[in-house]
């Protein structure tokens, strides 16, 4: 499988992530954590559900990997994710050390991957992240705008 196959399969994986917090009533951000080929964790929003600001899809995939990993850094790493990561969420990637981010929709307001800032690939910290961008963006977006659209609606 080439890398355009690859960014698209595992950015399929979470999408069904999203589509799963959109179910839960969740905004639909899904992410998949894969070392050499192995989803190491998958994880969907769940700030409301825990009643948590941290609990994004991509701090949820980062905490079970390092779980299950024993370990906080997860080097050689790629995270996948549906909406680019927001400023706490890149700071948590950096932490971890993961190598590569693959997102498919930019935040214009939030987004710290290159929209608003790029905390990822800043020269201002000791690591910086390989950043693949628009993977599968039409998909990703249109699951936020149909999720927030129905929320607008449903308040009428």
């Amino acid at each position: 499988m080439g890398k355009h196959e690859q960014n698209v399969f595992y950015m399929g994986q979470a999408i069904a992530m999203a589509r799963r917090a959109s179910e839960l009533g969740e905004v639909p951000v899904g992410a998949v954590l894969v070392q050499d080929g192995t989803v190491l964790a998958s994880a969907c929003n769940r700030t409301i559900g825990r009643q948590d600001a941290t609990a994004h899809a991509e701090i949820l995939a980062i905490r079970e990997a390092g779980s299950c990993a024993g370990n906080h850094r997860l080097a050689g790493t790629t995270l996948y994710v549906t909406l680019e990561p927001c400023v706490m969420c890149a700071g948590a990637i950096l932490q971890a050390r993961i190598g590569s981010v693959v997102f498919g929709a930019f935040d214009e307001r939030f987004g710290a991957a290159g929209s608003r800032l790029n905390l990822l690939e800043s020269r201002f910290f000791n690591h910086r992240c390989k950043l693949e961008s628009g993977v599968l963006q039409e998909e990703c977006q249109g699951l936020l705008q149909s999720f927030f659209l129905d929320r607008r609606n449903s308040c009428r």
